[in-house]
């Protein structure tokens, strides 16, 4: 296995690709908090990492890179 299959294996944690699976549903953060049962800070945290993961500026950004990544589908 390649490093790179292995990075991306483990690019998102389960709580983080849930998160973003319910973000590409459009759904708020409220929304989202909701329905993970978690605050909607925590979600933002969520968010933010994987914006500091990928290293982008936004969550649309993040949304385009993991689905790029084949971390994410639509």
């Amino acid at each position: 296995m390649k490093s790179s299959d292995r990075n991306s294996k483990f690019l998102l944690t389960h709580r983080e690709r849930e998160v973003f699976e319910l973000l590409v549903q459009d759904k708020t953060t409220r929304d989202i908090a909701e329905q993970l049962f978690i605050s909607e800070k925590t979600v933002r945290n969520h968010i933010s990492n994987v914006m500091q993961k990928l290293n982008v500026k936004g969550r649309a950004q993040a949304v385009v890179e993991l689905i790029k990544l084949g971390e994410l589908k639509i």
